[in-house]
């Protein structure tokens, strides 16, 4: 990709929401771009699962080898004709989101500087910018969970020891926290830079980060392979919004890191999914106490048996750092 003294370029390439929903928004291919483009997936007609749509941002003119990895992503946009456009003296992450809408989910609303909105009274608003991590609060796993959390504390769940596996943002870390104000929180990924990001969010939310009550302690980790997050087990609330696959080969991991009684909440998942992932965890003592579904996506929520009592986790394999996925949502 070439850089033409700053100038901004925009691609809209028709897709299915089914396309949408599966673009790997760090496959190799995208992450080997230089300036890597801003993607953004909308909804054209509602309820019409074919009529979507992806708007590419381009910071520079994108040369043919750019526009192929991103026509690449939605197959059957194949037919179209459609090219990059010139934006005229605008800044292309502002435009890209521009068009990223606030979510209300349960007692939270989730918005960006370019699109805060009036906030709904009685909501505790996050400002979270679309940006190198996931969990905006856009995708349907990240808003399920937050109405799981919500739904917890209606019920009355008190939760003292909290982990956020495969954090992104840090939203989820930071909507638990609030709910739960006397708790202690972690919030680990694998991705270096989701920690920065978290790290940068908690000082434009106003949580704070450190080991003590009522903060946020961050750990860059595979699973939940780190000292601190070994120390600080048992769990009484784990969140873990990561991919199946993950899911699965973290379960053992996971079910010796929560306490007796404690609640899990898994998302990432698709509905055809989410028999396996709730297999891998019975396997390991819990079972399945509720479900919130929004769209394709299940957000499960297990609750381990009292008689299996704890044991400290043991350290990973390895093989989870291998796996694609972890801080991708």
């Amino acid at each position: 990709m070439s850089a033409d003294g700053g100038e901004s370029w925009k691609l809209t390439l028709p897709c299915t929401r089914a396309e949408a929903e599966a673009i790997d928004f760090e496959a190799p291919a995208l992450a080997a771009l230089d300036p890597t483009p801003v993607l953004l997936t909308s909804e054209e007609i509602e309820d019409d699962p074919t009529r979507w749509r992806l708007d590419a941002f381009f910071e520079g003119k994108p040369d043919a080898a750019t526009l192929a990895v991103v026509r690449a992503l939605v197959p059957s946009a194949k037919a179209s004709k459609a090219k990059p456009e010139r934006v005229i003296e605008q800044d292309w992450i502002t435009l890209s989101q521009a068009g990223i809408e606030p979510v209300h989910a349960g007692r939270f609303y989730i918005h960006t500087a370019a699109n805060r909105g009036p906030v709904p009274p009685g909501a505790r608003a996050f400002r979270i910018e679309a940006s190198r991590a996931f969990g905006t609060g856009q995708h349907q796993t990240t808003s399920g969970c937050l109405v799981t959390l919500d739904g917890l504390k209606q019920r009355g769940a008190v939760f003292r020891n909290i982990a956020d596996i495969g954090t992104g943002t840090g939203l989820l870390a930071f909507a638990a926290l609030h709910l739960w104000p006397r708790a202690y929180a972690t919030a680990s990924d694998i991705d270096p830079a989701s920690i920065d990001v978290t790290a940068e969010n908690a000082v434009l939310n106003g949580v704070a980060l450190g080991r003590g009550m009522g903060a946020v302690a961050l750990a860059v980790a595979s699973g939940l392979d780190h000292p601190l997050i070994a120390r600080r087990a048992p769990y009484d609330l784990i969140v873990a919004n990561i991919l199946a696959g993950p899911l699965i080969a973290l379960a053992p991991a996971i079910g010796a890191a929560l306490a007796p009684g404690g609640t899990l909440v898994l998302a990432g998942l698709l509905d055809t999914q989410a028999a396996a992932v709730a297999r891998a965890y019975r396997r390991e003592g819990l079972f399945l106490a509720g479900r919130t579904q929004i769209g394709d996506w299940p957000t499960l929520r297990l609750r381990k048996r009292q008689k299996l009592g704890w044991r400290r986790p043991v350290r990973d394999s390895g093989k989870e750092a291998e796996t694609p996925g972890f801080g991708s949502w």
